[in-house]
């Protein structure tokens, strides 16, 4: 019992800042603007879990140019009627208007109006006010943004940040004391789960090391890796946000990160490059961490994804092994292969005839290539071919038992 207390001791200081931390930027904005969001459905009838995750997105979490030169918190244009202050920003056109306001509460109100007043939106007051689902298609079937994206995005920041409690809450179904409780992790907040959840990820972890968290090895501007540019971009961040701030296309910014549309919020906190990742790496080959993926270190020594399976004769869904030496550059894999694919010499055969057991040592011995097959091991192997473990590394010059898919692997029999 004890034991099982200490470990959930240690999983509350290090589990959430690795696995299941939030974007901080994203909860204090929630935590900021959500009163005003169940204060403008009860008033209105537009869905809390709606104004919230709108605003997130249209504002990249309060972090947005437009929100804070303007107080705009959704993006509003100054369309034919109104007369209060502008400001201009480059957004689907060069220098557009769009509404300022005084505050953020003038905002969320006149939000809400100029949905609740335009005939083009009417049929939404008709849907269920917690159907957010129906809310977020029905925005955009009625052209509030352009963004492709925008169902989706906003049904994404409604389930990831559990925005449907403010709706209940407006509606009197929930309580404002369900809301979970957040702590600060590294002077970032980050929410809390049941020690249940602790225990179960405390299990997952015991036999990894949790790796260092990118935001601390990283700048937090914009650098380089293998001289292409990359920023660290934190779990909940939408990419679409991140091609705009930086200047880069959408389609592009997947592309490089070899990334789908799926992929549109980050889920966890990774690195994104802003330019097209190079063929190969600065460095001839990359010493597997423990925990790593193929993808991650892709990103993490800034190489294309294609060109590291290929130089190490890798499908993109094998898991590799800590200490695994991957090589990043075309002349260093084929050195390593060419070196493989070497005959014996006569005299190293004639030092194997001496260790082969007796019966064998006057035998002729003939060469036959193995292809290594997933989840084979040396030992396997050298069982199949009825030869000693001893006798394939020597065959094959490895200095360990360490082998790869697809690596081609020589052995003498009579």
């Amino acid at each position: 019992m004890i034991k099982k207390v200490n470990l959930l001791l240690v999983c509350i200081i290090f589990v959430h800042s690795t696995l299941k931390a939030q974007n901080p930027a994203i909860i204090r904005y929630i935590n900021t603007y959500k009163f005003l969001a169940i204060r403008e459905m009860q008033r209105t009838g537009v869905p809390a879990s709606i104004k919230l995750a709108q605003g997130i997105l249209e504002t990249q979490a309060g972090e947005s140019d437009l929100v804070k030169r303007s107080n705009n918190h959704f993006g509003i244009k100054c369309k034919t009627g109104w007369s209060g202050n502008k400001v201009y920003h480059d957004d689907d056109e060069s220098g557009e208007c769009f509404r300022a306001y005084a505050s953020a509460e003038d905002s969320y109100r006149d939000h809400s109006d100029f949905l609740k007043r335009s005939q083009r939106y009417a049929f939404l007051f008709q849907l269920d006010p917690s159907d957010y689902k129906d809310w977020a298609k029905g925005l955009k079937k009625a052209g509030y943004a352009t963004n492709p994206k925008y169902t989706q995005q906003l049904i994404k920041y409604i389930e990831a940040y559990d925005l449907q409690l403010y709706t209940l809450v407006a509606l009197g179904k929930r309580k404002i004391e369900d809301e979970p409780p957040v702590y600060a992790v590294n002077n970032q907040v980050a929410p809390v789960v049941s020690a249940t959840e602790l225990v179960q990820d405390s299990e997952d972890m015991q036999s990894e090391v949790p790796v260092k968290a990118l935001r601390l090895r990283y700048p937090e501007e914009a650098f380089r890796i293998n001289d292409t540019r990359v920023v660290v971009a934190l779990a909940g961040t939408p990419l679409l946000a991140m091609a705009e701030q930086y200047g880069v296309r959408y389609k592009h910014l997947l592309e490089f990160n070899e990334l789908t549309e799926s992929d549109d919020i980050i889920r966890k906190d990774q690195l994104i490059f802003l330019q097209r990742k190079r063929r190969q790496g600065a460095n001839a080959f990359h010493v597997v961490q423990k925990a790593e993926t193929l993808y991650d270190i892709a990103q993490e020594e800034g190489i294309r994804l294609d060109h590291l399976l290929t130089y190490n004769q890798l499908q993109g869904n094998e898991t590799p092994v800590a200490g695994q030496r991957l090589f990043l550059q075309k002349d260093a894999a084929q050195h390593a292969a060419a070196e493989i694919r070497n005959d014996i010499t006569g005299q190293e055969i004639a030092k194997l005839e001496q260790t082969a057991p007796a019966v064998n040592t006057s035998a002729q011995l003939r060469s036959v290539k193995h292809v290594v097959q997933q989840k084979e091991t040396l030992f396997s192997i050298a069982r199949k071919y009825e030869v000693e473990v001893e006798q394939l590394r020597a065959w094959n010059r490895l200095q360990s038992d360490a082998i790869r898919s697809g690596q081609e692997l020589l052995i003498y029999k009579n």
